[in-house]
């Protein structure tokens, strides 16, 4: 669609939207509406960008990066031919977004909101941090456990050609493509109202996509740059699942719930002091310490599980098929069911 077309089909959806929600929503659909357009306004071919003089030579071999990546998607992956990441956002924030997360005190169980055309996430997403931390503030007064999570890319779904941005552009290569991977997995199969099968899939997408591309380069400076990546990642992984099973008992057993507070507590504290001795083990690596920032609660620990829990059950579907289109096809069976 061109861009008018995109305005005019994104105009009804918003309609439709409000309609579906009633007027009280239109403050929260209105940014989301404004912050998708800026978005898509401020992105220019990556062509043009690698044509203009001023852009810098660290940008273009991003650029070029990701515009191999993008073939190798396609080509390797069977994954869709469009005009998405073929553009780049220059933006003058950190995060294209920050995701709002909620859970009760006593649960590790997110809080849903609904909406008519991704159906129910575990998320509430806001251009403005400013905006988002004052609805996290309402839920925080209501009882909840709430995060606030800066994010550096999402997926519109096929819906708009989403672009390359300024907040993921400087990752390492294997990083850019992992990320890439992932996205565009969602424009293949997206359960409505099912969070945690959506990002299952594509976090194995992502894996077994990025064994390929990596496996592709003979590089072993690269491969083994991800390498040390990946452990950590796995390391930080299994503390928090770790630390979730023990909050899980926590909350299922038995006793009041000043004792299960006074132990949430505990179970935080040993969390933080553990991370600090991985930390030391990584020789100092500080790439997580984003996620301590604020004071840690259920929201922090309440979605680990949804990107990674059914990525072993998707790579044995992945095992008994044919090929990435015989997988999508398998995957999108599976989606159509309750």
């Amino acid at each position: 669609l061109n861009k008018l077309s995109r305005f005019v089909l994104a105009a009804s959806l918003g309609a439709a939207l409000l309609l579906a929600t009633g007027c009280s929503s239109l403050g929260y659909y209105a940014q989301a509406a404004h912050g998708q357009f800026s978005l898509l306004a401020q992105a220019r071919p990556i062509d043009d960008w690698l044509a203009d003089p001023q852009t810098s030579e660290r940008l273009r071999g991003k650029l070029l990066a990701v515009r191999e990546i993008r073939r190798f998607a396609v080509e390797q992956l069977a994954l869709p031919d469009n005009g998405s990441y073929t553009t780049y956002a220059q933006l003058q924030r950190p995060f294209v977004v920050w995701n709002v997360v909620a859970a009760p005190a006593l649960s590790l169980t997110a809080r849903k909101w609904c909406f008519p055309v991704a159906g129910c996430v575990d998320y509430r997403g806001y251009y403005s941090q400013q905006d988002a931390q004052q609805y996290a503030d309402g839920l925080v007064k209501e009882g909840d456990d709430v995060q606030v999570l800066g994010v550096p890319a999402y997926s519109t779904l096929g819906w708009f050609n989403d672009p390359v941005m300024s907040t993921f552009i400087n990752y390492p290569d294997a990083e850019l493509a992992r990320l890439i991977f992932h996205e565009l997995a969602h424009q293949v199969v997206y359960a409505k109202g099912d969070s945690q099968f959506n990002e299952s899939y594509a976090t194995t997408v992502e894996e077994i996509g990025l064994e390929r591309w990596l496996q592709a380069h003979h590089d072993d400076k690269l491969r083994e740059a991800y390498k040390v990546f990946a452990g950590r990642k796995q390391d930080f992984l299994e503390l928090l699942l770790k630390y979730r099973s023990q909050l899980e008992a926590n909350y299922e057993g038995d006793g009041s719930d000043a004792d299960k507070l006074r132990r949430k507590a505990e179970i935080f504290d040993a969390l933080r002091a553990e991370y600090q001795r991985l930390k030391v083990r990584w020789g100092g690596f500080s790439g997580y310490d984003r996620w301590f920032a604020m004071p840690l609660s259920n929201a922090h620990l309440a979605l680990v599980g949804t990107y990674h829990d059914r990525v072993p059950a998707f790579r044995e579907l992945f095992r008994r098929s044919s090929s990435f289109p015989d997988f999508f096809t398998r995957v999108k069976a599976l989606a159509k069911l309750d």
